[in-house]
């Protein structure tokens, strides 16, 4: 296994619609082990391929570590996911994001949502989703769309946003240089 770098606000591959998964073999089921272990080194709780700079339709969620209660599974590869419905109700939470590390907002999202892929062996799943766990496979699945989050909020919370990060970029920049 190993760990990826994560890509960063403004590089190119988030902003990229990724490629369908073809291919469902051995280097699609080590790509999952490395996003998985990317992401808990990262202390994260959803990863998608392009966060590491892959332009793929492949994400990861685990919410275990969230929930340790929590008696249904949400630790969950999903290859070519889709959204195939969507409750009228929506819910506001605050989301932040491995390629934007430092900034968070308040995202409005449908409550459930019924995503539909394919697992790492190319066998077809259906999910079932909401609270947490559907947020996350929302957020996720908008990554292999090229949308962030930010991109859900209004323009003027965008830009302060924006503003925030080129600050948090420069001061990365000057402990670095």
């Amino acid at each position: 296994m190993a760990i990826h770098d994560i890509v960063y606000l403004g590089d190119p591959a988030l902003r990229t619609e990724a490629a369908e998964v073809t291919v469902f073999d051995d280097n699609l089921r080590a790509l999952v082990r490395d996003m998985f272990e990317t992401m808990y080194h990262a202390d994260g709780i959803g990863l998608a391929a392009p966060q590491i700079g892959l332009s793929t339709r492949v994400i990861v969620v685990d919410l275990r570590r969230q929930d340790e209660d929590d008696p249904e599974p949400q630790r969950i590869a999903i290859v070519n996911p889709v959204v195939t419905w969507e409750s009228k109700e929506v819910e506001k939470q605050t989301e932040g994001c491995l390629s934007i590390p430092g900034l968070e907002e308040v995202v409005r999202r449908p409550a459930q949502v019924r995503v539909e892929g394919q697992d790492p062996d190319g066998n077809d799943i259906v999910i079932e989703a909401d609270d947490l766990f559907g947020r996350a496979l929302q957020h996720e699945i908008d990554h292999i769309d090229g949308i962030l989050f930010v991109d859900r909020v209004s323009p003027l919370k965008r830009r302060m946003l924006l503003k925030k990060w080129k600050k948090i970029e420069a001061e990365a920049a000057a402990e670095a240089g």
